[in-house]
């Protein structure tokens, strides 16, 4: 237990960010509604099963976190502008699912995603000039955007 501790007194910065991030995804299922849509709507090839999206999107919180953590912690005069890319693209990351899976605006919410993945891609570009490692650790995000946009643009081709 006093080892746990040590560590949480010695990470409590990086574990905030993991717990705001994580929170952040929290709120957007809550204000999502059902995510029941998935299996109704016809879905592009190499579509998940509609489980696999908690479990990555958990993953991805947790290694977004540790990013922000660890440019929150660094000394470089920068890090307050990256995290301010950072915040706003959690805000805008929470508002997609709500366009897609509550209002099933699926063309919009494609424009919404690809918004979202330019702001990621300055936060990429922003945390990289501050910590290489935390920049790495954004790069399944932006990979899982990518594959989003595409899931998104499929929905929008099969179900216009």
């Amino acid at each position: 237990m006093e080892k746990v501790l040590i560590f949480i007194k010695r990470n409590k910065t990086v574990l905030a960010w993991v717990f705001l991030t994580l929170l952040s995804g929290g709120l957007s299922a809550l204000f999502s509604g059902s995510f029941d849509i998935y299996e109704t709507y016809n879905k592009p090839p190499l579509a998940p099963p509609a489980i696999l999206f908690p479990i990555v999107w958990t993953i991805l919180y947790i290694l977004m976190g540790v990013a922000a953590g660890r440019v929150a912690v660094s000394s470089d005069l920068d890090s307050d502008k990256a995290l301010k890319l950072y915040i706003l693209q959690l805000a805008i990351n929470v508002i997609w699912p709500v366009i897609f899976f509550r209002f099933e605006a699926f063309k919009f919410a494609c424009v919404w995603l690809a918004f979202l993945i330019i702001v990621v891609f300055a936060t990429y570009k922003s945390f990289r000039a501050i910590d290489k490692t935390a920049s790495f650790l954004l790069l399944p995000y932006i990979v899982w955007l990518l594959f989003a946009f595409y899931l998104n643009l499929g929905f929008v081709a099969l179900n216009s």
